[in-house]
């Protein structure tokens, strides 16, 4: 088997080292002895969904998906109809705005996005940045199948205005408990959409939580309908990383 990973626009939404999620999906993929390949896609190229198995996208500024979203549009319907099959797609920030229904500016203009997901964005009058920790929801961590305390939270950092807000249908990835979030209102930060996940999380998002890294990978082979076992790694370090930063964080917002 091989796994392949498509890496959409990399030359225009990088923000905050958004390419490391595809490095640790590829290296984590690779140290369980599957050959991978990483597709780069921008401008004018268009993927073809039915012969991927992850599909990323980074964050990027509001000019940037004002360029994007026209670029997409020319191929929305086949994006929507490999989600609607499972393709497993970690969009952030920017990418998780333009998988919405619109973007609305402070002067009141609507920026249409994808419209696949049930969520809008509106631009907020302060910024949300920071750190951020979030308690998984419970189908989460039972998806993921692990154990562990720090398997039960993400963290990564995050730097919008905009707020956004999920419909009927679609779930958050789980509670903030520090930082804003979706939108600093509701507690809610992220959202999951079949395969789909969407964040605000930067830094880059998966080197600092290798259990969702490999919630994506076990989904995308599950997904070619792969039978072989998904080998644990030794993610000691990482997980250790992990609980330092997330014990580091909650302990000086209580101060």
């Amino acid at each position: 088997m091989k796994l392949k990973i498509c890496h959409l626009y990399p030359d225009l939404l990088d923000l905050y080292g958004d390419r490391g999620n595809v490095m640790v999906l590829a290296a984590r993929s690779r140290w369980r002895g599957i050959e991978t390949e990483v597709q780069k896609k921008s401008l004018g190229e268009q993927p073809d969904y039915d012969d991927i198995d992850i599909l990323f996208i980074g964050g990027g500024s509001d000019r940037e998906q004002n360029l994007l979203v026209v670029d997409l549009q020319r191929h929305e319907r086949e994006l929507r109809q490999a989600i609607e099959d499972g393709l497993v797609v970690l969009a952030i920030c920017g990418g998780y705005q333009l998988l919405g229904q619109y973007y609305q500016a402070g002067n009141g203009l609507k920026m249409p996005g994808l419209g696949i997901l049930d969520l809008w964005t509106a631009a907020g009058d302060k910024r949300c940045i920071g750190n951020v920790v979030v308690r998984l929801d419970e189908t989460l961590r039972a998806a993921a199948d692990t154990s562990g305390e720090s398997d039960a939270t993400l963290v990564g950092f995050e730097n919008h205005s905009g707020k956004t807000y999920l419909g009927e249908g679609i779930q958050p990835l789980g509670k903030v408990l520090h930082g804003c979030g979706n939108n600093g209102e509701d507690g809610g930060e992220g959202t999951r959409y079949k395969n789909v996940f969407g964040t605000y999380l930067h830094g880059p998002l998966l080197p600092k939580n290798p259990h969702l890294a490999d919630l994506l990978l076990k989904l995308a082979w599950r997904r070619r309908g792969f039978a072989g076992d998904f080998t644990s790694l030794d993610s000691r370090l990482e997980r250790e990383a992990h609980e330092t930063m997330v014990q580091r964080i909650l302990a000086g917002s209580h101060r």
